[in-house]
């Protein structure tokens, strides 16, 4: 389904719309997709250790890095009676495997000395282990507990700017943008969605607007060129 061009407003009341659409098309894109705990999507501090590894490295790459980590530790615990060189190889060749070796055992003794092994279920409980940012956090509170988060990556940054949507400069400031504007029943989908049309249609250079689903509310802010 394409919206028309003359359907174009960029503002709150087309969202439900946009999103109808997106839901509908992106299982039709054969998007890669990445699940940071592919062997328990829910769990947090899998969902965690996942998305850590996951930080400047490919999918492909950081998917069986996971797997590995995870057959030799799937908690807190377990990881940290690991050594650091031990991690390291496990998840080689994961990006800064190294450092991502050492702050994901200080991550697990941080766990087991202040949340009897638990994963803090909030955002400033997130943001305060080694490593977190705030696209980890909000990723680690909507597919490890259900809850509300906004996940901004490079591609929702991008197309919801793009869109007119939201007028930023950073990831984070597209996050508290978006936490004012954007409804709040689409917080949870809207990476997994923006995502998958990054990755197939609404690409950083001469996205394919002709293929785009939704091109029709698209303000097309900084395309110079496309397809």
């Amino acid at each position: 389904m394409k919206v028309r061009a003359q359907d174009r407003i960029a503002g709150e009341r087309n969202i439900a719309a946009m999103m109808t659409v997106l839901r509908r098309q992106a299982r039709t894109w054969n998007a890669p997709v990445f699940t940071s705990a592919p062997s328990a999507p829910h769990d947090p501090f899998q969902v965690l250790v996942g998305c850590l590894l996951s930080l400047r490295t490919k999918d492909e790459t950081t998917g069986p890095a996971s797997g590995r980590l995870f057959a030799l530790a799937d908690s807190p615990a377990a990881l940290r009676g690991l050594t650091a060189r031990r991690i390291a190889r496990a998840i080689y060749p994961v990006g800064f495997y190294r450092t991502k070796a050492r702050t994901l055992r200080r991550i697990a003794a941080i766990l087991l000395e202040r949340y009897d092994g638990a994963v803090p279920g909030t955002l400033d409980g997130l943001l305060e282990l080694p490593g977190v940012g705030r696209k980890t956090a909000n990723l680690v509170l909507t597919q490890g507990f259900g809850k509300p988060g906004i996940c901004v990556d490079t591609h929702v940054h991008r197309i919801t700017n793009r869109w007119g949507y939201v007028r930023t400069r950073s990831p984070n400031d597209t996050e508290l943008a978006l936490r004012d504007k954007l409804p709040r029943r689409y917080w949870r989908r809207i990476n997994e969605l923006l995502v998958a049309l990054g990755q197939t249609i609404c690409r950083p250079i001469s996205p394919r607007c002709s293929a785009c689903p939704v091109s029709g509310y698209c303000a097309r802010v900084g395309v110079e060129r496309s397809r």
